[in-house]
């Protein structure tokens, strides 16, 4: 029992240390260790065992595994297994594109990377920082361990400041990306199971003391008044600190208190307020005597009254797609600006306004990119289907990744809608778990939407459709998924449905469709054919149209996608084909159907 205790006690100091500690990381000053990795797969995890093949003992040996950087010092020196010789992976990516041994691997792989770093000022400091790696990192520098982290699509950092040396670092990175049924998300998900170090990793260089974190948004409810917070981290934690907006002259001083930190609120004049028709930035930048720090921000509100979602105190319908973070032509996870670009630019041609990010926080260059395009945002945490609601550690893991999704995002005016999951289970464990992850999102963040894709059920009566959740009295906007014409009858049973939605709040249907192979056609009543997914489209937006609190809606999906659930052959062959455009990047005929209807809404509201 003391052993086990022990155990614990280590792996929660690492797993605590494993959360990011820098914001707007984009802002700051940075060496790359994007390139060419090396790596070992390690299907048994032999690494985590010595050459005698005993079990890893945390508690006895805390620096780490046995898969280090070691280097044969002798010619009967027995090593089994050398970085040097071994392949190599591009970092960021996913390893299942990069190797076709690896397309379905499941397990853990060791990364290495080799760098030389000099500081640029001795009294600085240094961090390591990944922007995501999926699903479980363990990470070492220079034969130490440096963490853990748990969740494949947060960001994290770690300080590197007393290890790190101007020649020879070694960085290596054990990453595991099996799904498990306590995970967040659990064993079961529609989507593929990404392995690798996925987005960006740099060395980041700060001053002794820094800007760790900051808000600054225009308060709740309040279109001429800034609110937000500052902390600073290292010794000197009590300065006066500046918050600028120097294109129109504003200028604002705080003095942080003994733990680094200063809450704020003043009054601003002559701001334009970001929207999809005029996204306007600010170039915003917050000073201390020993940092400074910059970045791109715009100022909105967003806010539920009665049936109807206001953005800057107007109504807005939401003319939205689901996306997943996969670009299908390339075949891989999405996580370059160029992908954002392409993605987006889809979303852009289809005459959207707003963007569902599925199922889980998806890289920050889609965020910021939607600032600059002005496309409005759903972001959602990844609790998916059948989580395990009642397991306290599946609650803790869900909120970690919910914090750190909130605490990389909160200063972005095109995200208005934090998301507690999709299509849960309804029960009185799942009720409790998404309760407490919405209060807790609120206790961060009071200024943006609180939603969570929910689930329908049918009446006795015929046709008759009821929208019945109980966590739906915890959210500002009521949204669920529904799938008729395709899992319920065909595209025309849509036009004898009636909604039953005893909610008096704004509507989002956040998901519909049904799948379509790209060039294949057919009829309208032939599944798979370009044809019944137009059909599906068209009667699912006439029956939409009859909901009156009916304020947005993000079919489902942009681009069709990889899973392994999806194994018809000659169809689906891993691939979930609801996309309106196909893996080879082609626009189907639904494409059309819906940009024509988005471009009738937003001639609609012109008028």
């Amino acid at each position: 029992m003391k052993h086990f205790s022990t155990f614990l006690l280590i792996f929660s100091l690492l797993t605590a240390n494993a959360q990011q500690v820098i914001t707007n990381i984009p802002g700051r000053h940075l060496f790359t260790l994007n390139g060419k990795w090396h790596y070992i797969i390690d299907p048994y995890e032999t690494g985590y065992y010595d050459y005698r093949y005993k079990p890893y003992d945390e508690s006895k040996h805390p620096s780490g595994g046995f898969f280090l950087d070691k280097h044969q010092t002798s010619k009967s020196e027995l090593i089994e297994y050398n970085f040097n010789t071994s392949p190599g992976l591009i970092v960021p990516g996913d390893w299942n594109s990069q190797d076709n041994k690896l397309l379905y691997y499941e397990g853990s792989i060791w990364y290495r990377k080799l760098f030389d770093y000099k500081k640029s000022n001795p009294k600085h400091r240094v961090f390591v920082h990944f922007g995501a790696a999926n699903y479980e990192a363990d990470v070492y520098l220079n034969g130490q361990k440096l963490g853990k982290h748990i969740g494949g699509f947060t960001p994290f950092d770690y300080e590197i400041t007393s290890l790190l040396k101007d020649k020879g670092n070694s960085l290596v990175v054990m990453v595991n990306n099996q799904r498990k049924r306590d995970g967040v998300p659990t064993l079961n998900t529609d989507w593929w199971n990404y392995g690798g170090i996925t987005r960006n990793v740099d060395v980041v260089e700060v001053p002794e003391t820094f800007i760790a974190d900051y808000t600054i948004q225009l308060k709740k409810g309040h279109l001429n008044e800034i609110e937000g917070m500052v902390r600073l981290n290292g010794p000197k934690k009590s300065q006066k600190v500046t918050i600028s907006i120097p294109e129109i002259r504003l200028s604002h001083t705080v003095i942080t208190n003994a733990h680094g930190v200063a809450h704020f609120t003043f009054p601003v004049k002559k701001l334009v307020l970001w929207s999809p028709e005029n996204p306007k930035l600010y170039n915003v930048t917050v000073s201390a005597a020993t940092d400074s720090v910059s970045e791109p921000i715009g100022f909105r509100t967003i806010r539920a009254r009665g049936t109807d979602i206001l953005l800057n105190g107007k109504p807005i319908f939401l003319r939205g797609i689901s996306i997943h973070e996969e670009i299908p032509i390339r075949g891989r996870r999405a996580y370059s600006k160029e992908d954002a670009q392409l993605l987006l630019g889809w979303a852009k041609e289809l005459n959207c306004n707003y963007v569902r990010l599925a199922h889980y926080p998806h890289n920050e260059n889609m965020v910021r990119l939607a600032d600059k395009m002005g496309i409005m945002v759903w972001e959602e945490n990844p609790v998916y289907w059948t989580i395990l609601f009642n397991n306290p550690e599946t609650y803790t893991n869900a909120e970690q990744q919910l914090t750190d999704e909130i605490n990389r995002d909160k200063n972005r005016a095109s995200v208005i809608i934090w998301s507690m999951g999709n299509e849960t289970p309804i029960g009185k464990a799942r009720n409790n778990f998404l309760r407490k992850l919405a209060d807790h999102a609120r206790s961060l963040d009071s200024t943006r939407l609180i939603s969570a894709a929910l689930q329908f059920h049918g009446d006795t009566i015929p046709h008759h459709l009821i929208v019945d959740d109980p966590f739906a009295k915890h959210v500002d906007v009521v949204s669920f998924n529904e799938y008729v014409g395709w899992y319920d009858g065909l595209p025309d049973k849509c036009d004898s449905i009636t909604w039953d939605i005893p909610y008096n709040k704004p509507v989002i249907v956040s998901e519909f469709g049904g799948g379509a192979v790209q060039g294949m056609h057919g009829d309208t009543l032939t599944r798979w054919t370009e044809e019944f997914q137009a059909s599906l489209y068209k009667h699912n937006l006439s029956m939409l149209s009859r909901i009156p609190q009916w304020r947005g809606v993000s079919p489902w999906i942009l681009c069709d996608f990889r899973s392994p659930k999806r194994l018809l052959p000659f169809i689906q062959d891993g691939w979930n084909r609801k996309g309106l455009i196909g893996q080879n990047g082609t626009k189907k005929k639904a494409f059309y159907i819906l940009q024509k209807f988005y471009k009738q809404i937003e001639q609609q509201e012109k008028k």
